[in-house]
């Protein structure tokens, strides 16, 4: 089966001594980062609601973005995005073995590349795929995108022989996967916080979540969906009488 999760807005840039491979839609990340060169710093700030400092840096970066990068402009998208699923990945620590399932079975949803493997080189950018950046192909990233993120990942699912993908991205990233388009059986796991009142879903706790799940499969090398009742990392547990087929829901106690 496939995992897909979301990218991160923080990056770690610190270098990796990791071999990268190329991302499979680079041009089209080529295109869209022109296109945002082209942006004015008021036009960039509004697009992403960034603050003066942050609209600065990614005016910069989008700026540097180059057609020809060299090894040192670029990082491997598993370990250059460093926000909370990423701490949950934690994919530092993956060992060689793990990281080739993860080559096969992890895929990063990105707004300016589309689908990233592990390992991919990525120049350093912010693109949220709920963007709205006119381009010649509409007015948004999910205009930009179509159908091309979900043909990508249903003929890499057919490579690995699989029908199945675990979605542990976020519902602003996987909206860019049509499910009619990608065809597969499309499993959803939540995460929740045992709180006074009832379970309930803490966006935080929950990004991490997905990031420790995704992990967890390529620990296991999990190549069917049914293994994944046995989450337990977190100190979430599974929870059948709260759960259906394709959303399995994973309870853990409240933090303090």
């Amino acid at each position: 089966m496939l995992v897909v999760i979301s990218p991160a807005k923080k990056l770690d840039w610190d270098e990796k001594p990791v071999d990268m491979t190329a991302p499979v839609f680079e041009t089209e990340a080529q295109s869209l980062a022109r296109t945002a060169r082209n942006l004015s710093l008021a036009d960039l700030k509004s697009l992403m609601h960034l603050s003066d400092d942050l609209a600065k840096l990614n005016r910069d970066r989008f700026k540097a973005f180059s057609d020809t990068p060299g090894p040192g402009d670029l990082r491997p998208a598993a370990l250059a995005f460093a926000g909370d699923t990423y701490q949950g990945l934690e994919a530092g620590s993956l060992d060689a073995d793990e990281m080739r399932f993860a080559d096969d079975h992890l895929r990063i949803l990105s707004g300016l590349y589309g689908v990233l493997k592990p390992r991919d080189g990525i120049q350093a950018y912010r693109l949220e795929m709920g963007s709205r950046l006119k381009t010649r192909r509409g007015k948004t990233l999910y205009d930009y995108w179509g159908d091309r993120i979900a043909d990508q990942l249903k003929a890499e699912a057919q490579a690995l022989g699989t029908d199945t993908l675990v979605n542990c991205a976020s519902q602003e990233y996987f909206g860019a996967v049509p499910p009619k388009a990608l065809g597969l059986r499309i499993v959803t796991p939540q995460f929740m916080e045992d709180k006074h009142g009832g379970p309930k879903i803490v966006s935080f706790y929950a990004k991490r979540a997905r990031g420790s799940m995704a992990r967890f499969i390529i620990q296991r090398r999990l190549t069917d969906p049914a293994g994944i009742v046995d989450f337990d990392l977190g100190g979430y547990a599974y929870r059948p009488e709260m759960s259906e087929p394709d959303r399995p829901v994973f309870v853990r106690p409240a933090e303090a």
